[in-house]
């Protein structure tokens, strides 16, 4: 079985994600990319990340301050801000209501199909 992930969904979702993630408090890049990859997302890396983070910046949905280290370069700690954690409240809502119409749609046994197509019959 093929666990790959579709980038596509990833993309569509990743924004939600990282907002969930600082919920729980402000944190920097690289352990949003270990948090998020000890929840399961593996193989996520900083280059993925970081152009969400840039976004969400520049849509007012995170505020971010650099903060000196002692073992390197500062680091950016990034919070959501009231828009952002609005924008999460939506997310999430729409979400859970894509996601159970995804899971009654799967879980259907859908009748069989007949076919209107004067040219191929009917059954």
């Amino acid at each position: 079985m093929d666990d790959t992930r579709d980038p596509q969904l990833l993309k569509g979702v990743l924004p939600m994600l990282v907002l969930a993630v600082l919920r729980g408090g402000e944190s920097y890049g690289y352990e949003l990319v270990t948090r998020l990859q000890d929840a399961g997302l593996a193989d996520l890396g900083a280059g993925t990340l970081y152009p969400v983070l840039n976004r969400l910046e520049r849509e007012g949905r995170v505020s971010s301050r650099l903060v000196a280290s002692t073992s390197g370069p500062a680091r950016k700690y990034y919070v959501p801000t009231d828009a952002g954690t609005a924008e999460l409240d939506r997310a999430e809502r729409s979400w859970h209501r894509l996601s159970a119409t995804v899971a009654r749609v799967l879980d259907t046994d859908a009748p069989p199909t007949t076919s209107t197509d004067p040219s191929r019959g009917t059954r």
